[in-house]
């Protein structure tokens, strides 16, 4: 919660206090992102950013957390950015075709979600780890921790949606294990995480749901996030009841290519070579929602991306999709995102 109007006074003072004893290091610069990030963060300027964090966590923005990705070149892709209580995510569309590349290196843990997108050439890379050159990488994701440098490039083959999500390491630490370690992993797999950093992204772009479960949702990352990095390698979902690695892929990779059409459950199911019952049950067990609810999100993320060029027109994405009418596409579309595709369109900068 912010500090009641009474007590302002009082924290101005312990602020001030705090930044009088660094004011040989200006705040200004202090702050910007630097390949050895302790060598401008002095420990006492660092006090002064853990109590604002303490006190005024909404006010932490994007310039307190240091930067944002670096992208070039910015004329080939669109980018929406959202901020509630002191988080950020953004949001980047890159048309086919088109050569994008990401520099980020800040004391900022960054989380990439890629919801749609293939390259035809690329490279992923993260200080500590060899580099990838994976060319589908929807559905994956991406993890650099605070201080770890990561960079990668495409050349597009497919329309390309990435999430960024920046996550301040104070918060995670208040909110999570203090002990827990959080190391880097390029293009991997974890259907809870994905949810729950999916939940903080909704509830940032949507605007939508107080701090206290936004904060809800932080500390369940700040636990599934190295939680994640020990599961790497275990094959469980078959011994929780879930879709095994091949069952899923072949299900969710027919999705794909049959988004905008009707999908029956039957043919589901026999990708996956279960019973109608059985498979409804292992596919919500391992991604949380039922196949017909997947779907649907599926063809919403496509639409993001196809929104995002001012050349497709609200009513061409809805044809695309599949739907008849443009009111029956506006109204599923607003039932997820919390907007109407031409609100949505709006806030690409």
């Amino acid at each position: 919660m912010s500090p009641p109007f009474h007590q302002l006074p009082r924290l101005h003072a312990e602020l001030s206090r705090e930044i009088t004893s660094v004011m040989t290091t200006p705040l200004s610069l202090s702050l910007i992102p630097d390949q050895n990030p302790e060598r401008v963060r002095t420990p006492s300027l660092g006090k002064t950013q853990d109590l604002f964090r303490e006190k005024c966590p909404e006010q932490f923005d994007r310039h307190s957390l240091g930067a944002t990705v670096q992208i070039s070149p910015t004329n080939s892709i669109k980018r929406h950015s959202a901020a509630r209580y002191g988080m950020i995510t953004e949001s980047i569309y890159a048309p086919a075709g088109s050569r994008i590349e990401f520099r980020f290196d800040a004391p900022v843990h960054l989380l990439a979600m890629y919801d749609e997108g293939a390259r035809r050439k690329g490279e992923t890379s993260i200080d500590g780890l060899p580099p990838s050159t994976l060319r589908s990488f929807a559905d994956k994701q991406t993890f650099a921790p605070a201080g770890c440098a990561y960079h990668e490039w495409h050349e597009i083959s497919t329309a390309t949606r990435i999430t960024f999500i920046y996550l301040d390491p104070v918060r995670l630490h208040i909110s999570g294990n203090a002990e827990a370690l959080y190391v880097p992993r390029i293009f991997f797999d974890d259907p809870a995480l994905w949810r729950s950093a999916g939940k903080i992204r909704s509830t940032i772009e949507r605007g939508q749901g107080g701090r206290s479960y936004l904060e809800a949702l932080v500390a369940v990352l700040a636990h599934e996030l190295p939680r994640s990095d020990r599961d790497l390698g275990q094959t469980s979902p078959v011994n929780r009841g879930g879709l095994t690695s091949w069952q899923m892929r072949a299900v969710t990779e027919y999705i794909e290519g049959h988004v905008g059409e009707q999908i029956s459950l039957v043919t589901l199911a026999q990708l996956a070579r279960l019973g109608q019952y059985h498979f409804c049950r292992a596919f919500k067990r391992s991604l949380g929602i039922p196949p017909h609810q997947y779907h649907l999100q599926r063809r919403i993320a496509r639409a993001k991306v196809m929104l995002a060029d001012q050349a497709n027109s609200v009513t061409d994405v809805a044809l695309i999709l599949g739907y008849s009418q443009t009111s029956a596409f506006s109204i599923a579309f607003r039932k997820i995102t919390g907007r109407t595709p031409t609100e949505f369109r709006r806030d690409f900068v």
